[in-house]
């Protein structure tokens, strides 16, 4: 199994605690949860079951019976309701030869049908029965992350503090992709990566469908501009599997998407219409926390002035692209690769990819032991200037703030002197307008590296691709 080191570290530890426990596993469509639990235990399992897509409270207590049969259940009849269908789980679970009695309940807020009184049966079990043993680990797993954090982990009913453990999976990171590409005998360029990565983002099953015998350009054509490509309907699918009602965070999401800088909360309320309200903020926090956008809290200040920005690579390609392609052209990516919308595209999504991989940066600047916190910071045009605005700013507590640029090219990148003459601006603006006394750093992200020249200087510090590369 490729990456997944320190997950997989944390379900063994549970695995060997002397007390039960309660494991909620979640992250979004296709990142692999399902996968990982599976090849954690293998043969360790005492009871497994998945839930049915789109089925019925009596569809679904058929199912699991069915499950209990499997194993070993002598039960002929599907159970009447849940409480009678966890009533038998208890003697399945009674009856496991193994010494720990690992429970996985895979697509959890399926089996939560309307009126089906599933979660105060699964809080029956748990408080009543499994939680009082010291050998049951109950491992609970869904993509309707949504459901999983408001229904489980922070349920304020009989499940309130129950979950003992929670696994958010992330999406794989370059190196993780890197790897999981070598696996599979598929040669390709850290660059190509890169830029698979800008498409895909760091989700296993996309990367699965990639062909060895293809170029990166021809894979992309293969996974969203063919006929019956692989990919079609991913996107509404994805969404739907996330949220039950997912058209206002779709709402959210295309706002974002319209806007490469971000929009403050006030701004998204305007665009939206959805009222500055609790639903917002939650809206907002869950789409966080599934990785889909990234809130940046703005230089010296704590949570006014907060940006929110679309990252996720999937997401924006497909705003971007798919639904654009009104040509239908089958070789739209391939055709595409001189284009200057593709170098304006591989630009932003470079960006993207740099704040997706800050722990990395942090590594390659020797500063991953220093307290940092990652900031944004803008400014509007006023008579004296016009305005600047940094994505991604570390303000270090060891008195120096790094500003960081951003720069994609397909070789060493070359500062101008229009460039420098920016770059010192930009940074003199920030110095006063903050009026920090803290040293400010230039510091510039590219492909290859800077080359050389009179202009380089400006720079203070350097982050290359194989940097973000570093696992």
């Amino acid at each position: 199994m490729v990456g997944r080191k320190e997950e997989k570290a944390r379900l063994l530890k549970y695995a060997e605690s002397d007390e039960s426990e309660f494991v909620a596993v979640y992250g979004r469509r296709r990142v692999g949860k399902t996968y990982l639990i599976r090849q954690t235990f293998r043969d360790r399992f005492s009871f497994q079951h998945t839930g049915v897509a789109r089925g019925r409270t009596k569809e679904q207590l058929r199912a699991f019976g069915d499950s209990l049969r499997e194993w070993g259940s002598d039960f002929k009849d599907s159970p009447k309701d849940w409480f009678e269908a966890f009533n038998l789980l208890k003697t399945v679970i009674a009856q496991s030869a193994l010494k720990r009695k690992v429970v996985f309940l895979d697509e959890l807020s399926y089996l939560d049908t309307k009126g089906s009184r599933f979660i105060p049966a699964l809080e029956h079990f748990w408080n009543g029965w499994a939680s009082a043993r010291d050998d049951v680990l109950l491992i609970v797993c869904g993509s309707a992350t949504s459901w999983i954090i408001n229904k489980v982990i922070k349920d304020k009913g009989g499940l309130h503090n129950r979950v003992t453990g929670r696994i958010s999976l992330r999406p794989f990171t370059l190196k993780e992709c890197e790897d999981y590409v070598a696996s599979r005998g598929i040669v390709m360029t850290r660059c190509q990566i890169a830029e698979m990565y800008m498409v895909l983002g760091g989700i296993p099953f996309y990367w699965k469908h990639l062909e060895p015998d293809l170029s990166a350009d021809q894979n992309v054509d293969d996974l969203f501009f063919a006929k019956s490509n692989k990919l079609e309907g991913e996107f509404d699918e994805l969404y739907a599997s996330l949220f039950r009602k997912p058209e206002p965070y779709l709402n959210i999401v295309m706002a974002l998407g319209r806007r490469k800088s971000g929009l403050s909360r006030d701004e998204l309320v305007a665009q939206t219409g959805m009222g500055s309200c609790g639903n917002l903020t939650r809206h907002l926090r869950e789409l966080e926390e599934c990785g889909f956008i990234r809130k940046s809290l703005a230089f010296g200040k704590k949570a006014k002035g907060a940006l929110y920005q679309l990252i996720d690579n999937f997401t924006l390609f497909h705003l971007a692209f798919v639904g654009e392609n009104k040509s239908n052209d089958r070789c739209f990516w391939s055709s595409s690769s001189d284009s200057q919308f593709r170098v304006v595209w591989e630009g932003l999504a470079f960006e993207r990819l740099c704040l997706q991989h800050v722990r990395e940066m942090k590594i390659a600047l020797g500063i991953s032991g220093v307290v940092s916190s990652d900031c944004s910071w803008q400014i509007a045009r006023t008579a004296e200037h016009d305005g600047a605005q940094v994505d991604l700013l570390i303000d270090r507590n060891d008195g120096v703030i790094n500003l960081c640029e951003m720069k994609f090219a397909s070789t060493e990148y070359e500062i101008k002197d229009d460039e420098e003459r920016h770059a010192r601006e930009r940074k003199e603006l920030f110095k006063n307008a903050t009026g920090t006394r803290k040293a400010v750093h230039l510091t510039y992200v590219t492909t290859y590296g800077l080359k050389r020249n009179k202009h380089s200087g400006v720079v203070q510090s350097e982050v290359t691709l194989d940097d973000l590369f570093r696992g």
